[in-house]
């Protein structure tokens, strides 16, 4: 069987989606290929196990749908597997209608048409959508679509082998398929698949390249992504959307994820690793993983970058992670209002962010802070509050990078069941859930959120800002890295500039 692992080109005046590998989905005028860690598993799993496998990513490449169609009947797949979110939902289940009305690749006596798969949060909430809006074949639910995946495509290749339909007996919990005009289901899906078992990634079956360069997290070059996790050991955020995925945490042990760190190093010369596991692994983990790291030597070969959470970690745990050689930390910071870290259930004190992002600076570590505007019960002043936060903390240099955007309640969430609840929606219509507008009734204008959203990234082109920049540079990294980080800002400046 030969399976095609594709992301269809979504060409728009938005610009670049970032679709793979993202929690929240944006169009960034400035091209940004994030590495789609789960669905690069699942290529390099499937060929493991005997399967032809053949990954086109039609976004990163530039592809256009008339070539990325014309690539499908060349390939002749038996089976596509596609991630979705939603803002493109619907753009799929129009390209899924139009790789099924392709001429049928014709075997011996027998015409076929490849089955269609699609995985990702939006299906997980909503599995039953896709089926009625498109002609899609099966839904794989939860975060575990590599494991899943392997089961359908055994399933498939075996009921080929005995001439029979694919049987729902056959198949894992978690997967919905049309059978008989019917759509059914194996019930809810389960997390667990041991992630220790899982062969390392196949980079050049999933052309790491594409993602190697363009990507504001890395100062060396070229880098790439790793999960030692899925996904985040808090996971009760109420506006997140892949603990639809994950409900449960689950870590891959230290000594596995050193010796994937080895290979990247050896085989492939990687240089910045970004772990993107939701919130990377604290406590005797972290300290096991960190030891190990300078021990091997790889302290002194690659810079690493996670996720984490304000108020994870000690002064202690800080020193640790930069002797093995961590740089940038990235920090949901969201909002600087207690009110709405409570509501959105981030555990989290103000005070905290503040005392947590100067801590590790004081460690040489560079905290990277994610902002959103938009929340329906903030006023513009508490809103303000926030912006004010965040363009103190890049001022003065306690945070080194950010992030701004626009909340959104995807579905799955519990953000988007209260925003149903209480009638805060103001679209339904997935189009509209990319970050060029609210979709949530504010208390203030539009506009006003748009501006919100450019003043964090205006901080950049400030005197203060620009010039504790300038002398932090050290090398030709950093300046290489400056160069780039101020074409990413200034597209980020287009991305939420007012559009209606």
């Amino acid at each position: 069987m030969k399976i095609l692992i594709a992301y269809p080109p979504l060409k728009t005046e938005k610009g670049c989606p970032t679709l793979g590998q993202n929690r929240q989905f944006q169009y960034f005028k400035e091209p940004t290929y994030i590495y789609p860690v789960v669905p690069a598993q699942a290529a390099t799993l499937l060929k493991e196990k005997g399967f032809e496998v053949v990954w086109k990513d039609a976004i990163a490449e530039g592809m256009s749908l008339e070539g990325f169609l014309d690539f499908v009947k060349e390939t002749k797949p038996d089976l596509i597997a596609m991630e979705t979110k939603t803002p493109v939902v619907k753009q799929h289940w129009k390209i899924i209608d139009k790789i099924k009305g392709l001429s049928p690749t014709t075997e011996g006596r027998k015409e076929t048409v490849p089955y269609i798969v699609l995985f990702g949060d939006h299906v997980t909430a909503l599995p039953e959508e896709s089926f009625k809006n498109s002609k899609v074949d099966f839904v794989l639910t939860g975060g575990d679509y590599d494991f899943l995946l392997m089961n359908l495509c055994n399933a498939i290749k075996k009921s080929r082998d005995t001439g029979s339909g694919v049987r729902g007996s056959d198949l894992e919990a978690g997967i919905w398929y049309r059978q008989e005009g019917t759509i059914k289901n194996t019930g809810k899906f389960q997390l667990g698949h041991d992630l220790n078992s899982l062969p390392f990634i196949d980079r050049e079956l999933t052309r790491w390249k594409d993602y190697a360069i363009e990507n504001g997290n890395y100062k060396r070059l070229p880098g790439t992504y790793i999960m030692s996790g899925r996904d985040c050991w808090w996971g009760k955020c109420t506006f997140c959307s892949w603990p639809t995925l994950y409900p449960h945490f689950r870590s891959r042990t230290p000594e596995n994820v050193l010796e994937e760190i080895d290979s990247l190093i050896t085989r492939y010369q990687v240089r910045e690793i970004m772990d993107d596991t939701g919130c990377f692994p604290v406590g005797s983990w972290l300290r096991e993983f960190c030891r190990g790291m300078i021990q091997h030597g790889f302290s002194s070969k690659i810079y690493l970058d996670c996720n984490m959470r304000f108020g994870a970690l000690s002064s202690e745990d800080l020193v640790l992670m930069k002797k093995a050689n961590f740089r940038l930390l990235l920090f949901g910071l969201e909002s600087a209002n207690q009110n709405t870290l409570d509501r959105i259930n981030k555990n989290l004190n103000v005070d905290r962010i503040i005392e947590d992002c100067k801590a590790a600076r004081c460690a040489g570590l560079f905290p990277h802070i994610t902002i959103m505007f938009g929340y329906p019960w903030e006023s513009y002043e508490d809103a303000q509050k926030t912006l004010q936060l965040g363009r103190w903390l890049l001022k003065k240099g306690y945070a080194y990078t950010m992030q701004a955007t626009m909340v959104i309640p995807y579905p799955g969430s519990p953000l988007f069941e209260e925003c149903k609840t209480n009638g805060w929606l103001t679209s339904t219509d997935w189009d509209t859930y990319d970050m060029k507008q609210p979709v949530m009734r504010i208390p203030f204008a539009e506009e006003e959120l748009m501006k919100l959203v450019q003043g964090m990234y205006g901080v950049s082109f400030e005197p203060e800002f620009l010039l504790r920049k300038l002398f932090s540079i050290r090398d030709m990294d950093d300046a290489r890295y400056y160069m780039r980080a101020a074409k990413k800002v200034a597209g980020h400046l287009f991305d939420f500039k007012k559009s209606r």
